[in-house]
């Protein structure tokens, strides 16, 4: 596992954990949103960046 992509799936995680915080908060639905694909974002890359797929 690459530095790089541990990183961004550490990072991914953390936000996943932030949607569900601020779910439970009933903060601004665009404030999610926003936040979830920052999360995805994070987590795709994380995932393309392992030496699994080339």
């Amino acid at each position: 596992m690459n530095g790089l992509s541990t990183i961004l799936i550490v990072v991914g995680l953390f936000l996943v954990g932030g949607i569900i915080s601020f779910t439970k908060q009933q903060m601004p639905k665009s404030l999610i949103v926003l936040l979830s694909i920052g999360a995805a974002m994070c987590l795709v890359a994380g995932v393309m960046r392992l030496e699994v797929w080339s």
